[in-house]
């Protein structure tokens, strides 16, 4: 074998940049998601927003108990996500578990590890997102059992909504609910919807409802938000991208409201 050439060292490093990207976001997702990822590189990640992710132990079946289970690997994966730096914002990527545990504990996890970074939950974004969109009673749709939707509707009454209505579809695996058609969503999302609703949330983040919001909203002629399209609007606007991007509803035009 010819011998190897001598390995020289360039005598200057070269200029760095400040970041490979312009802003960060961090997303904790279950073991088991199979949406959250593609939904965010589909509308968050881009040339100036990197998305990084740490996945988490869950084991179904998507009951009260086996979702509070996750709390105590909310730091550890949060400690995961580029350590030692900054992030502009972090998504714990499950509806119903924020529930279950709630948003302020969530964030106190979180925060241990990545002190300071503003928390996004899935409920949470829904409450900003019904709120810029000015509206007070909502329908709710869930692909859960009655079980896990009940902490779901008290959820927002306590934020204040009137709910009109709650619609679940009885699943315990969220890999079965990652399989339900978006086509599908928009049919449900006219059963779903009561006809005194000013608009309709969609729960949870294994659901492919970012690809069936516009659908659904042409479908019942009122708002829609779901999980992931709005923690998607709010990771961005908290990244200061105030793009308007209709072809995922209409919270996709609007701005961050001031809490």
């Amino acid at each position: 074998m010819k011998p190897l050439p001598e390995i020289k060292v360039y005598p200057e490093r070269p200029v760095l940049d400040g970041r490979p990207l312009e802003r960060r976001v961090g997303l904790i997702i279950l073991a088991t998601d199979h949406t959250t990822e593609p939904d965010f590189r589909r509308m968050v990640a881009s040339e100036r927003i990197g998305v990084y992710v740490a996945r988490i132990p869950y084991a179904n079946p998507t009951t009260p108990e086996n979702l509070r289970k996750m709390q105590p690997a909310l730091t550890a994966g949060a400690a995961l996500i580029l350590p030692d730096e900054p992030l502009d914002a972090i998504c714990y990527s499950c509806t119903s578990a924020s529930v279950v545990i709630g948003d302020a504990e969530i964030e106190a996890a979180i925060q241990a590890a990545k002190p300071g970074v503003p928390v996004v939950t899935p409920p949470m974004a829904g409450v900003r997102g019904l709120r810029a969109l000015g509206v007070s009673k909502i329908s709710i749709l869930t692909p859960y059992t009655v079980e896990t939707s009940r902490p779901m509707a008290a959820y927002f009454a306590a934020h204040g909504f009137d709910i009109a209505s709650v619609t679940c579809l009885g699943f315990d695996d969220d890999r079965e609910m990652a399989r339900i058609a978006p086509a599908a969503l928009v049919d449900l999302a006219r059963e779903a919807t009561h006809a005194s609703a000013d608009a309709l949330f969609v729960s949870c983040t294994a659901l492919r409802g970012a690809l069936a919001v516009t659908g659904m909203e042409q479908t019942i002629g009122r708002p829609v938000i779901t999980s992931n399209q709005a923690t998607a609007w709010n990771c961005l606007r908290l990244c200061g991208d105030e793009t308007a991007r209709p072809e995922f509803g209409r919270l996709m035009t609007l701005p961050l409201p001031r809490d």
